[in-house]
């Protein structure tokens, strides 16, 4: 089954991103495979490459980038939802590891590959 994963919430903000996240790695557990993770509105601060959160709390920005760089995951964060709220200026802002900013054409195209398409709010 392949699959593409939207996150539209921010990462310390409700359930639903560590909901996207252990679902994509059971996921991958269970030999699926992940298309891409489109990270758009409040989800495009996964791609701060500057978050830090306090020791006692899981880095859920690192979780990302550790899945992306053992899976070969595409982490795509919304280039106008990263622009608007100051996550992403140009090419030479840096960005979370595994991370990379495109428009909505690959959330499109993965759409149109994707078995299933899952939204977490």
């Amino acid at each position: 089954m392949k699959y593409l994963v939207q996150i539209n919430s921010s990462p310390y903000h409700g359930e639903a991103a560590d909901t996207a996240y252990f679902f994509v790695a059971a996921a991958l557990a269970k030999g699926h495979r992940i298309l891409r993770v489109f990270f758009y509105q409040d989800g495009v601060y996964h791609a701060l490459d500057q978050a830090a959160p306090p020791g006692d709390e899981p880095n859920k920005i690192q979780r990302w980038s550790e899945l992306a760089r053992l899976h070969g995951i595409d982490l795509v964060a919304c280039s106008a939802a990263a622009m608007r709220r100051g996550v992403w200026k140009n090419q030479a802002t840096p960005l979370a590891a595994g991370f990379r900013v495109a428009g909505l054409a690959l959330l499109a195209e993965a759409m149109i590959e994707a078995d299933r398409v899952l939204i977490f709010k």
